[in-house]
């Protein structure tokens, strides 16, 4: 699913109008009745719903719903902001057809016309769609705050109004931005919305399909896509019936010091569980019996005593993950620099690897191209610097991708992929319970699987975020977010391959 710009999205709905065709006014029809569907879904005729509209298309799609949501004898009102400007055509057009309804209608002048919010109310915010370019003032402002402090439950159409959706909307003056419970918003997913920074605002995302035409989704590029099932299923390689182990790959991970083993476990498991063909354990003295006894499937090489030191032996592999459990040891910088000069394919580097490249910045330049860097947002920051949102930190991590050319899985909710081509892919699986130690030592051993099988390195990315959310949410589903820990994700990885597998 591709992740357009507002000038996009615009274009969208023109290309839809006259290729179609539709009128504009029945394409607002049609968005009205995906957010009427969804509230009758969700919400019974108890409730009073007070539906606030700007005089742009944003209130027009407000009108429209109340119509609808009064057809079926729901106890609906609405609030225009009483401004100097004349509403859009079909604002207006859908406001004439209101007043042939019993719809109360009121103007707000000002914040004594603002009216009384009870337990039993639900707002509807329609007050800006997704051009907004600049922050809300005036009456508008007033409007906003008043409806974020009413303590009812909010709706957003299509935007919560006031937040920006290609930038972000944290500025040095505080500035209006509903908070919503729920934003129903139209077609695909918006960038605003997969951002840490704007959680406060969203609340609980659905997207609905409102017929946009697909032709214009495959025609026009775009740098950011939100990974659904359709790409996942053009990328999984389901086996062939006449194939071995070694037809899976030969991966190797190094992993694990003293005091530090689960982590090891951890990524060799999951590495198994992705269906690589052979994988080989490289770590400490300290840590040999434990891998042995916990991973049998694995074979293990030793190097050192309590933790990986003087290890050199690069070359048989397939592909090779670092950093789960290693610690950060002086002479870990020589061991990412021996792998780094003498191993020339993609390398999968997380955990005290990335901590250790941060302190050793001129390592950089020696990374193997197509290598993946799995950090989480500390370990981007010490790695790359701090930025002052989302947004920049998004820019950042495809600036560093193109300049080192590799990629950067930058997890979190919504886990980012940044390609070295200037692409971004946001996933679309997982959950909050996966917000526990180890989550991702196994995600390192999915993706180290996957290379190693001989998806490329940014099929892997894809194919392993997914993957790895997937499992979270069998798993979550099984035993609730409070209760996951990390070998729960492994556990799942199984139902989740099945999911994905063809028909």
């Amino acid at each position: 699913m591709k992740i357009f710009s507002v000038k996009e999205i615009r274009e969208w709905d023109s290309y839809t109008i006259n290729h179609e065709p539709i009128k504009s006014i029945d394409l607002m029809e049609r968005a009205a009745t995906a957010c009427f569907d969804w509230i009758v879904q969700n919400f019974d005729d108890d409730y009073h719903f007070k539906i606030f509209c700007g005089r742009g298309n944003n209130g027009g799609d407000g009108l429209a719903l109340a119509r609808l949501l009064k057809s079926i004898k729901y106890n609906v009102s609405v609030f225009i902001v009483d401004s100097d400007s004349a509403g859009s055509a079909d604002f207006e057009t859908n406001l004439q057809k209101l007043k042939k309804t019993s719809v109360s209608i009121f103007f707000l002048k000002d914040k004594p016309s603002f009216p009384e919010i009870t337990d039993d109310d639900v707002i509807i915010d329609a007050l800006f769609g997704t051009g907004l370019n600049k922050p809300a003032s005036g009456l508008y402002a007033d409007v906003i705050q008043f409806i974020n402090a009413s303590g009812g439950k909010i709706i957003s159409i299509d935007v919560p109004s006031g937040l920006y959706i290609d930038r972000s909307s944290i500025t040095n003056e505080r500035q209006p931005v509903i908070k919503a419970n729920y934003t129903l918003t139209f077609q695909n997913q918006k960038l605003a919305f997969l951002l840490p920074e704007n959680e406060d605002f969203t609340g609980h995302v659905f997207l609905l399909d409102i017929g946009l035409l697909e032709e214009y989704e495959e025609r026009v590029e775009s740098k950011l896509q939100f990974i659904d099932e359709k790409i996942i299923k053009a990328i999984y390689r389901p086996r062939k019936e006449f194939s071995n182990k070694g037809n899976y790959g030969y991966a190797s991970l190094l992993c694990g010091s003293y005091g530090m083993m689960g982590a090891a476990i951890l990524s060799s498991s999951a590495c198994l569980r992705s269906g690589v063909g052979k994988l080989t354990c490289v770590t400490c003295e300290a840590g040999y019996d434990i891998i042995q006894s916990t991973v049998p499937e694995a074979m293990c090489k030793v190097s050192g005593g309590k933790y990986i030191h003087g290890f050199s032996d690069f070359q048989n592999f397939d592909t090779i993950g670092i950093g789960p459990g290693i610690g950060q040891y002086d002479s870990h910088k020589k061991l990412l620099e021996d792998l780094f000069t003498n191993y020339k394919k993609p390398i999968v580097i997380d955990a005290d690897a990335l901590n250790v490249l941060s302190k050793n910045q001129n390592l950089y330049s020696l990374i193997p191209e197509n290598s993946i860097l799995t950090p989480h947002p500390k370990e981007f920051e010490r790695l790359f610097g701090t930025t002052n949102s989302d947004f920049d930190r998004l820019d950042l991590a495809l600036a560093k991708a193109e300049e080192l050319k590799i990629f950067i899985v930058l997890k979190g909710h919504y886990t980012f992929i940044a390609a070295p081509t200037g692409n971004g892919y946001f996933n679309s699986t997982g959950n909050p319970g996966m917000a526990t130690g180890g989550s991702g030592d196994v995600l390192t051993g999915i993706i180290t699987g996957l290379v190693a099988q001989n998806y490329s390195s940014l099929n892997a990315c894809i194919l392993g975020v997914y993957l790895h959310g997937l499992s979270g949410d069998i798993a979550a589903e099984k035993m609730s977010q409070e209760a996951m820990i990390a070998a729960d994700i492994i556990e799942n990885l199984s139902e989740a391959f099945k999911s994905i597998c063809p028909d």
